[in-house]
């Protein structure tokens, strides 16, 4: 019995036919797992070269089992059970969903806005232990979080040094300052790219501290190994990588939905997977994570490609589908075997991110500047300001006429991104008006927690193809909070990511509607009832025409 399955029709059925024979004539399997660096191209020699060591990792991350262990025991001893992860993009999605398909609680801070880190830090302090997950531990956000709790920790009485844990490239700034701190440090192997380290310690640190069974995970991982690795026409990476990015012509949206999986969240982590390492060069697949929602599967377009995450029997597929079971390890290597096969199909190199660092870029500008949100807005609509990049505007004067003008800038090609910038624990709400945009626009619609999505999605927004249109969402805090030793809030911090974003879209073209709201909560009522009605408004209007 096979540990992941992969079942096409349709498109995807006939896109695998198409390109099996040559990917197991190219000895492709074998050589992923032997590391060859050229099978993406000279171009990407060099990257791929330092970034394909997580073929190995449920054997190389065996020992990091044992040293987890014994750390959580003794912090239970000591009555420290909460446990709280500080990272961003891979290093904080992989272990979100190893302990939410596990059942044990992990609170996960991967944000700057101010609301959510208060929240984080003020909960049960005298219980927490905090991981620090960075590579470098230049990422300013997660720099941010460690100092918020450092601070907490020292002025509750706390040694910090006793309840934050490290994880690190080796060698990194935050390695050699954390060892010469004092501080306990897990080292990850630094050639496995973020995206790609689930099974490193960055996922597996703060999992296994949480309480997750990290060893079965290694497990699963190792027995899907060989048939990952063999070069023969049942190899489910080779199909599922073919399947979805061989199409003709090129199903490029992939629409995940939650068929009965036991992989909680797993969309999530798979979006980003997939919108980084594909989103470049003008090319691309974009993971559209649907959930269980139906809306999005009634009127499949052609180009989506549905992907049904089981743990079963996924029953009968129609239109250009796949359906991918498997065990959670198994299926964690799966996907990344078949990411890295679609990137050679596309021709492109899956282990970069160069349009990243663009928004980070930007967003520090604007701190230094100070501008942030400020610039003044085209109107404000009772709680909400509207400003926008582009003259799509025309004669709007409500955040309804904005969005119904956004709308009609959607290409037949195109998708709509939501991108919102506030507590997407406290107000998780919003995502619902998803599926509302989905119902009128019959397009791709993904939603996106900020700066969250800038390590994911981020990357496909700005090096993707050129048919998006963004709605942007910002929110004044509830209340501020101070970034300790630094001359920036957290406030400061996620208005200059936000504004730094829809900068960088702007220059390439893209329409980019931002709203503000000036108070969270009457805002978000004003906002989904503008939604409604703009939504509304444009189904009649698609209707009539």
């Amino acid at each position: 019995m096979s540990n992941v399955e992969v079942l096409p029709v349709g498109a995807a059925a006939d896109a695998i036919e198409r390109h099996l024979p040559e990917l197991v004539q190219d000895n492709v399997a074998s050589r992923l797992f032997a590391q060859d660096a050229t099978l993406w191209g000279k171009d990407a020699e060099s990257e791929s070269a330092k970034r394909l060591a997580w073929v190995g990792l449920a054997e190389s991350s065996r020992p990091l089992v044992a040293e987890i262990e014994d750390l959580r025991k003794s912090l239970q001893d000591k009555g420290v059970s909460r446990v709280v992860l500080c990272g961003m993009g891979g290093s904080s999605l992989a272990p979100e969903v190893i302990c939410a398909t596990a059942g044990v609680p992990i609170t996960v801070l991967d944000s700057s806005q101010p609301d959510m880190v208060r929240a984080s830090v003020q909960e049960q302090l005298d219980q927490t232990v905090v991981v620090v997950s960075s590579k470098s531990g230049g990422t300013v956000e997660t720099d941010s979080q460690r100092r918020a709790f450092v601070d907490a920790f020292e002025k509750a009485g706390i040694d910090p040094t006793e309840r934050i844990v490290v994880v690190t490239d080796p060698g990194s700034p935050l390695d050699e300052q954390s060892r010469k701190d004092g501080y306990r440090v897990f080292n990850a192997d630094p050639d496995v790219g973020g995206r790609y380290s689930a099974l490193t310690a960055f996922g597996l640190v703060p999992s296994g501290l949480a309480g997750a069974d990290i060893s079965t995970l290694l497990d699963e991982a190792a027995s899907a190994t060989e048939e990952l690795g063999a070069d023969d026409d049942s190899n489910p990476g080779l199909r599922l990588g073919a399947a979805i990015g061989g199409t003709q012509p090129l199903r490029d949206k992939l629409v995940f939905v939650d068929a009965g999986t036991e992989a909680v969240g797993f969309g999530d982590w798979v979006e980003q997977l997939i919108a980084e390492s594909t989103g470049k060069q003008g090319k691309g697949l974009l993971p559209v994570v649907a959930g269980q929602a139906s809306v999005d599967t009634d009127e499949q377009t052609d180009d989506e490609l549905v992907v049904h995450l089981t743990s079963g029997d996924p029953g009968t597929l129609s239109g250009d589908a796949v359906a991918v079971s498997g065990t959670l390890g198994a299926t964690f290597l799966l996907w990344e075997v078949a990411t890295a096969v679609a990137g050679r199909l596309l021709g492109i190199n899956p282990f970069d991110q160069p349009d990243v660092e663009s928004a980070k870029e930007a967003a520090r500008s604007m701190l230094e500047s100070g501008t942030g949100a400020a610039d003044d807005p085209a109107f404000t609509d009772g709680s909400i300001e509207v400003r926008a990049s582009g003259d799509f505007l025309g004669s709007a004067s409500t955040a309804a006429d904005a969005i119904a003008a956004l709308l009609r800038e959607v290409p037949k090609d195109g998708y709509l991104a939501i991108m919102a910038y506030l507590d997407r624990i406290a107000d998780r709400s919003l995502a619902d008006v998803r599926q509302l945009f989905v119902r009128s626009l019959h397009r791709p619609v993904t939603f996106g927690w900020g700066p969250r999505f800038l390590h994911s999605t981020g990357q496909y927004h700005k090096g993707g193809p050129e048919f998006g249109v963004y709605l942007q969402i910002t929110t004044e805090p509830r209340e501020d909070l101070s970034v300790p030793g630094r001359d920036f809030t957290f406030g400061d911090f996620v208005a200059a990511q936000a504004a730094g974003d829809a900068k960088v879209l702007a220059d390439k073209g893209r329409p980019v509607l931002r709203v503000h709201l000036t108070d969270t909560e009457q805002g978000m009522s004003d906002l989904t009832q503008a939604i409604r009605t703009a939504t509304s408004s444009h189904a009649g209007s698609q209707g009539d025409s």
